[in-house]
């Protein structure tokens, strides 16, 4: 004696399936709402900034790459926040701004230029530009050449700019790091 014809059976195979299904589906809905945390879930604010800041980007960085990531921080905050935004250059990156070094950095500088013609505004350290073994006329011309890299933070943060500070590394002798030939013998 059968107890389910061969139609019965397909129609029960069918719901079981169907069943599987419909409670493997749901679980990562169930799975999503469970709290896998004491802390809750982050609130979202996407306020907007409504109020005109000023700020300066402190730059010391060994890697000029980071150079990269940095244009695409002020065009980031740009879009966010009215304001203007100055670099104030005092580190090994300012190799990337000898004309020297412009086709080994074409990319970095141009990036860095199109940052200037939309208002961004470029100042490098006198005394780091020296250390490293430049004069102004081997630096590129949308850069503006300041007294002192730390004075000027402090002078445009007296005058209501907000800091964005990067680590602070040597530059000592930087410019020899692309062009030991050019340093000179002691």
């Amino acid at each position: 004696m059968h107890l389910f014809n061969k139609k019965e059976k397909l129609m029960y195979l069918f719901g079981c399936l169907a069943l599987i299904a419909a409670v493997t589906l749901s679980a990562p809905a169930y799975t999503a709402e469970k709290d896998l945390s004491p802390y809750g879930t982050a609130k979202v604010d996407m306020h907007k900034y409504d109020k005109k800041i000023n700020r300066v980007y402190d730059v010391n960085y060994t890697d000029p790459q980071h150079l990269n990531a940095l244009a695409s921080f002020i065009v980031n905050v740009n879009k966010e926040v009215e304001g203007k935004s100055v670099v104030v250059l005092h580190g090994p990156e300012i190799r990337v701004f000898a004309k020297e070094n412009y086709e080994k950095y074409q990319g970095i500088v141009d990036k860095m230029a199109g940052l200037a013609k939309s208002g961004v505004d470029f100042r490098m350290c006198n005394n780091a530009m020296h250390a490293a073994g430049f004069e102004a006329k081997d630096i590129v011309g949308f850069v503006t050449i300041i007294p002192a890299g730390f004075a000027e933070l402090i002078d445009l943060q007296s005058k209501g700019y907000q800091p964005i500070i990067a680590i602070v590394t040597p530059v000592k002798d930087s410019r020899y790091l692309d062009h030991p030939e050019l340093k000179p013998a002691k």
